[in-house]
């Protein structure tokens, strides 16, 4: 499609009436006059990883399939706890 040819993009009173809009039409009728979108993103989750015991994997291992949650749920789980009691006594 042409530049001149191209469909323009209704104004919409709210997030319902946009998404419905393009329930029935085709984006990429639209793509050229849409408005240019900017943002930053933050990703500031970091990982550590420590080495722990055989023995106590494979019990955690148990623990986690018996919960049903991942291994990494427990352990911070546990830790909060762990400092949790400790930050009282000091």
């Amino acid at each position: 499609m042409t530049e001149n040819n191209q469909k323009k993009l209704p104004k919409f009173d709210s997030l319902d009436a946009l998404t419905n809009f393009f329930d029935e039409n085709d984006l990429g009728d639209y793509l050229e006059t849409m408005p240019e979108a900017k943002f930053e993103v933050s990703l500031k989750s970091r990982k550590f990883y420590v080495a722990i015991d055989e023995e106590l994997s494979e019990k955690l291992s148990e623990i986690s399939r018996h919960e049903r949650l991942p291994s990494e749920t427990i352990i911070n789980s546990w830790l909060r706890e762990k400092i949790s009691a400790y930050s009282e006594k000091i």
